[in-house]
This record gives structure tokens, sequence and C-alpha cells, in this order.
């Protein structure tokens, strides 16, 4: 691999019929050809057609139990333009549990990307035909989480050592939707760890038609770490990741793994065509309310977080009437004003009281209430040159698998 200019970091076909449903009732049956692996050869496109939808400059990572539609419904209040990612489904909860739990959001919360967890890429066409009717923008396949249970499935990581199989899927699930189709996947797994298979396993997915892949800067170990570990000890390796794209050009790359705030992710972007956030937007989510000025030219939502957090109020009200907890959205306020003076006195009104029997609106309040009012009148990136620092000195907060 070439030196690259770093921001500072942590450091022949059989035709397979694949079922798809156009509508309620109704599934039409459309030829999946079978895919093989492509060989690498550096600096040389794959052949493909027209890719469908755009990178996006910026991503909120799907985070299982985090960022579901409440999380993502107050991400809302703080930025408009950021893409943001269902927690990860499988096509078996899709096609045999309760949809409106599933795939059930706000459309305010679009754009929005369902991301599919499987390995049948029958199942897969049917479930990406569900994510265009339910409204989502773009459907996204999980190769990158590496935990038992999901290699069980056999799915996840594990799936970067079968290509083909992955290439099948992208195919089946192009063929039964119109959005965008994108993959997830780390560098490697276990000793499938070089540039020849990282590039080969791309290439196969361009051959099938993938309109983008979004890449975490390391590599996973199936056996001996788990999931959190998996997050941490394999060291980011983000040159990786800008090799690729500097070895095929055509291919939309978008970078995830160890960035921490919006000045990483602007200087990533000039050299990659996404920048995907993870933990940091969960644990530090005011990060976020400048994005849309920032990456997006436009106009922030929120001035301060009092005002976001007000307008999440109409919401909590809704989904309170329709008997959800007030602690299964409040959890994900948490962080709101992390590292602020009155933060601890806010999160402690909210653990206790958020779970108690007729919790609501009163006791985010509450909360508001314990804060400083010069806080929570802080404006979108008045702290930004100290977090520039940290950023530069390298204390990154890792993202999602």
């Amino acid at each position: 691999m070439g030196a690259h200019h770093l921001p500072q970091a942590q450091a022949g076909a059989a035709s397979q019929p694949c079922a798809v449903s156009d509508a309620p009732g109704r599934v039409v049956r459309r030829p999946v050809a079978r895919v093989q692996a492509v060989s690498a050869v550096p600096g040389q496109a794959v052949p493909r057609g027209a890719l469908r939808g755009r990178a996006a400059p910026l991503s909120v990572a799907p985070m299982m139990a985090w960022t579901d539609r409440h999380f993502r419904r107050f991400l809302r209040e703080l930025t408009r333009q950021t893409r943001l990612y269902t927690e990860m489904v499988t096509t078996g909860a899709l096609l045999h549990g309760d949809l409106e739990r599933h795939l059930g959001h706000d459309p305010l919360e679009r754009p929005l990307v369902l991301q599919l967890g499987g390995d049948d890429p029958e199942a897969l066409g049917r479930c990406a035909a569900l994510a265009e009717r339910w409204g989502f923008g773009e459907v996204n396949l999980n190769v990158g989480c590496p935990s038992e249970r999901v290699q069980r499935g056999r799915f996840g990581a594990c799936l970067m050592a079968e290509p083909a199989l992955v290439g099948e899927a992208v195919q089946a699930m192009r063929a039964a939707c119109s959005l965008p189709v994108t993959v997830k996947h780390r560098l490697g797994i276990d000793d499938l760890d070089d540039d020849e298979h990282l590039a080969r396993f791309v290439d196969t997915l361009a051959a099938a038609g993938v309109d983008g892949v979004i890449v975490h800067a390391r590599k996973a170990w199936l056996r001996g770490l788990s999931p959190k570990a998996n997050r941490s000890v394999p060291p980011l390796q983000p040159e990786r990741v800008l090799w690729l794209k500097a070895e095929r050009p055509s291919l939309r790359v978008e970078l995830n793994g160890g960035i921490a705030d919006l000045d990483a992710a602007l200087a990533w972007l000039r050299q990659v065509d996404g920048v995907m956030i993870g933990r940091a937007a969960y644990e530090r989510p005011w990060l976020l309310a400048e994005a849309d000025a920032r990456v997006h030219g436009r106009v922030n939502p929120a001035r301060d977080r009092e005002q976001a957090l007000r307008a999440y109020l109409p919401y909590v009200e809704a989904r309170l009437q329709g008997g959800t907890p007030l602690g299964a959205m409040t959890r994900h306020l948490l962080g709101l004003f992390a590292g602020r003076p009155g933060a601890r006195a806010y999160r402690r009104v909210i653990a206790e009281r958020a779970h108690l029997p007729g919790a609501g609106p009163e006791v985010l309040e509450a909360a508001l209430a314990a804060v400083p009012e010069t806080v929570r009148r802080e404006p979108p990136g008045w702290q930004r040159p100290a977090e520039a620092g940290r950023a530069e000195r390298g204390a990154l907060v890792d993202s999602a698998a």
C-alpha cells in the first residue's frame, strides 16, 4: 500500500429464481444469476450497471439496542440530513414476526436505511421488497457483526469468507426493489485479512451491482473475542479503506470506525465518499447538532439543547398515549448534556423517575431544570475548538460493528 496523508486516527451463471413480494399476498419470481467470486486486479474497475441513490456524506451506524425508532426520532431534532440506520433486523424476524415492531417508523426519521441480517438470497430479496413498501430509502446487508449468535445463523462477519453468496444476496435484493443496496463489512476476518481478499470481496459485490460499501476499518476475530472486544482489540486501519477507494475509484466507499466528531468526519470526507459515526453519536448526540450546516450546507434544526428536547416532547406524549413506557425513550437522552455542568443531575432525575408508574413529560421538564440555563442554551459548536484539539490528540470513540 502506498503512503497516504491521513487525518489523525487511532490506529458463469445458472439462473436461480428469487421469490419477492410486490404486494401483500402476491409473490413474483425473478431470475437471479448465480455469482462467481471475482479475481482482484489492482487498479481495474469491475464492469457494472447504473448505481442507485448516492453515498451519504454522514450517517449514524446501526447499533443493536440503541438505534431504535425512539433514538432515531430524537436525532431528527438535531439533524435532518444525516442518514440514519435501523438496528440489524434478521430476515426471519421480518418474514415470520411483527412487521410494525421491526419496520414501523416516523416519516421524519427519513432518510432511513433498513439493515438486514441473513444469508438466504431469496429471503433477503423478500425483505428488500418489504423495505421499499414501508418507506425506507435504502437497504443494507450486515456482513460485519462477529457475535457467536449471529455466526450460528451463518450471517454477519462470517459471510466475508463467502463473497459469491454475498454477491447473490445483493443481486436478489436489487431484483426485488428499486432501492439502493449496500453492504457493511469489515476489512477481513481471522486469517482472511489481506488486501487481495478485501479487493476480491468488494469486486464480487460490485459485479453483483452493489450500490456502495461501508467498511468498518478493522478486522473481526470470529473466535476468542466478544463483539465488544471486536470493536476495540483489532487495530483500526483506515489507511486500508483509503487504499480500497484509490484502487476502486468508481466504487462508493464509506468509512466507519474511530470517528469521534465532525472535525474528524470532515477530514476523512476529503478521501472517501462518506463517513459513518457510531458510539460517539449515541453517547454524545449533541455533536450532530451542527452536522446539517457543516456537512450538508443546510440550516441546523436546533439552536440549543433545550429547544431540541422540547421539540421532542410532542413525540414523547404521543408514544405514551400509545402505551410506550417513558423509559424506552428517555434512556436514549442521557448523553445530551455529556461533559457539561449539570449533566449528572440531569441523568439522575431521568434514572430515578422515568421508570415510575404514570411517569410522563414532567420528568424531562424536571431534568432540564437541573441543568444551568446557560448550559441549556449553548448553541451548536460553541465548544468545537476544544473538541477539535481532542480529536487531533487521537481521543477517538470506537463505532459499532
